[in-house]
């Protein structure tokens, strides 16, 4: 009973260690500068996830059973498939954030056109989050495009700001024409 509390302290006490390991292991992946908010966000979800796996290691420690935790781990596992492969799950949206934020081929304030098909939307990143990408239009739209789809569509950088559209001007006529 005594060596469970020896390991769940051993356990606290490295979690710190194994944070900054894990943060240098990241800082050491990263190609080029990024944005300090994106670094943040990317540190948290690694925090989560090691903060999970210590957690995982303390309670078969304090007696949970090996089947208990092989379920656990076959329901991570399902999770991860998930996650990498469902097009529209919330997962699928934050392992493609980590895969944007290794990558950072994009940055905010970069222009891109996302290539879909025969279709295409085009902006400036003004946001990179966990769930999404916020592109803002030369014309001041502003798009939302999930994360998940901003890593399977190509996405052109551009290396210059595109012009702006040109919207045919139209005249209304409200009513009957009047005679002349």
């Amino acid at each position: 009973m005594q060596y469970r509390w020896v390991v769940t302290l051993v356990a606290l006490l490295v979690f710190p260690l194994l944070l900054k390991l894990t943060k240098k292991l990241l800082e050491k992946t990263i190609k080029g500068k990024v944005d300090i908010h994106r670094k943040y966000r990317a540190e948290l979800l690694l925090k989560i996830i090691l903060a999970f796996v210590m957690l995982c290691l303390v309670l078969v420690f304090w007696g949970i059973e090996l089947r208990g935790l092989l379920v656990l781990g076959s329901s991570l596992f399902a999770m991860l498939g998930v996650a990498l492969f469902a097009a529209w799950s919330l997962l699928s949206n934050l392992t493609s954030f980590l895969l944007m934020f290794i990558q950072n081929d994009c940055r905010v304030g970069y222009w891109v056109r996302v290539i879909d098909g025969a279709n295409f939307v085009e902006g400036r990143i003004v946001e990179m989050g966990l769930m999404n990408v916020v592109l803002e239009h030369i014309d001041g739209h502003r798009v939302i495009y999930p994360n998940n789809l901003f890593v399977t569509r190509p996405v052109m950088v551009l290396s210059n700001e595109p012009k702006p559209t040109k919207v045919a001007a139209t005249k209304r006529i409200i009513g009957p024409k009047k005679p002349s």
